[in-house]
């Protein structure tokens, strides 16, 4: 993998916190913009598949029939930043950017205590509904008398995320795809008019285990790919279908690993290490700041952006950053362009070990698909 171009996220007309609001336009729910331009309809089905990079998609075209036959009328979006899953599935669901709505990060600190928040198991004692506090899309959409569904595995019924990202949609527990079909195919028909939302985590855990350019890779595309035909098929006449991701993906080797903990140069002046290996939260001891910068600056050169907290929120990466959610970014962060990963051994065992990863603004990373299919 060569160096890549950081992208940057277009919020507000070009990011994945534009499909909902757009979805419920769509839906003619007053006072919401179909920024995105989608379909009219009383029905709408979005189906997220964690991991589905825009750019793997077409490199993949050959296992994935009905997806890239949608590919010429569908178009790419953009993650938020960072490019992972907690950020970007609290922006679909809220309509935000992530320094609105504030999660961070896969990991992030939590600045009155000084913890570390992991966003997807919601593992420090901190009230979801505080941490993000606006109100959802689906508040919006079940409020104007739709029928507001969300489809996911059972035990994110009582998680923090779904707390904070999808409250105002009812949960239906589905932990196989017989499951999810069936769960959808019932509350898409439910009232005069529905939206239901429904996740699949394969690619994304296949990718990160056995890399997004494997053969393992491929099958489970594969599969995702007749899912996404058996839902549409599960869908009256009357509804839309729209398929999303949250990020893409990239594979790292061994040899591109950078071990934070066994590099005692990298761990002056840090007092916790946050994000993950793509983009890393750093947060200093208080005056380090400064040689933090240049310490990183100085080991990873152009496979790195290594910038301050001012310095990233100036660029836009977050969107516009409330106060609130101002000291949950790191003091310094650092976004990998090249083949590389800043791993830490010692701290995030299991991190270390995977092969597929994402997190950062390459395009492998931020690109993400918009596909529709109206089914009339």
């Amino acid at each position: 993998m060569a160096r890549s171009a950081p992208v940057s996220p277009q919020y507000g007309g070009g990011a994945l916190a534009d499909v909902l609001p757009s979805v419920a336009g769509a839906l003619s729910v007053a006072g919401e913009q179909n920024v995105l331009g989608l379909p009219p309809a009383p029905r709408y089905a979005v189906l997220l598949f964690d991991g589905l990079g825009w750019n793997l998609l077409q490199r993949n075209a050959d296992v994935a029939p009905y997806l890239s036959s949608l590919l010429p009328t569908g178009r790419s979006l953009t993650a938020g930043v960072p490019s992972t899953t907690a950020v970007s599935l609290t922006s679909l669901g809220t309509g935000l950017p992530p320094g609105a709505h504030g999660i961070v990060g896969y990991t992030s600190i939590v600045p009155e205590s000084g913890a570390l928040l992991n966003a997807l198991q919601w593992d420090a004692p901190v009230d979801p509904r505080r941490w993000q506090p606006h109100g959802t899309v689906f508040d919006r959409i079940a409020a104007a008398g739709v029928a507001t569904r969300n489809v996911s595995k059972a035990r994110f019924d009582t998680s923090g995320l779904t707390a904070a990202a999808f409250r105002g949609s009812a949960h239906r527990g589905a932990d196989t795809v017989e499951d999810r079909l069936d769960a959808t195919r019932f509350a898409i028909r439910e009232g005069s008019s529905s939206l239901v939302y429904v996740y699949d985590s394969q690619l994304d855990y296949t990718g990160h285990n056995e890399g997004s350019d494997s053969q393992q890779w491929r099958k489970e595309l594969a599969a995702a790919d007749l899912f996404a035909q058996q839902i549409r098929s599960a869908l009256p006449r009357d509804a839309v279908l729209l398929v999303v991701a949250d990020h893409g993906m990239i594979d790292v080797a061994p040899e591109g690993r950078v071990d934070l903990d066994e590099e005692p140069a990298l761990l002056d002046g840090i007092r916790l290490i946050g994000g993950e290996s793509r983009f890393r939260h750093l947060y200093c001891v208080p005056g380090a700041e400064a040689d933090v910068l240049a310490t990183y600056r100085a080991r990873l050169g152009a496979d790195a952006l290594v910038l301050s907290r001012e310095e990233a929120v100036g660029l836009g990466w977050f969107g516009g950053v409330e106060d609130r959610v101002a000291p949950r970014l790191g003091d310094v962060v650092v976004a990998t362009l090249g083949p590389v990963a800043l791993v830490a051994g010692r701290r995030f065992p299991k991190e270390a070990d995977l092969i597929g990863l994402h997190g950062s603004l390459t395009d492998d990373e931020m690109a993400i698909p918009l596909l529709v299919d109206p089914g009339f």
